[in-house]
């Protein structure tokens, strides 16, 4: 393991259940070892565009927990 995931499982030990589970499920869709997510129509646009960003090597500024917290406000909003 590298000693990035290996701060980021840190960094998740310390949140709350739900939230563990949350970012467990889109750790495990993205290796392609669990169920894929299940994105509803109406945020695939986002999810799209954020894909976008990425690969364009456009990132947000913020820790990983304020990213990922604004990214679910955002969704579940």
């Amino acid at each position: 393991m590298t000693k990035l995931l290996e701060q980021a499982v840190e960094a998740i030990r310390r949140m709350p259940p739900a939230e563990q589970d949350t970012i467990a499920q889109a750790m495990l869709s993205l290796a392609k070892i669990g169920e894929p997510l299940d994105i509803e129509e109406e945020h695939r646009a986002a999810v799209m565009e954020g894909i976008a960003q990425a690969e364009r090597g456009e990132f947000v500024e913020g820790t990983a927990r304020e990213v990922v917290a604004r990214a679910f406000r955002r969704a579940r909003g």
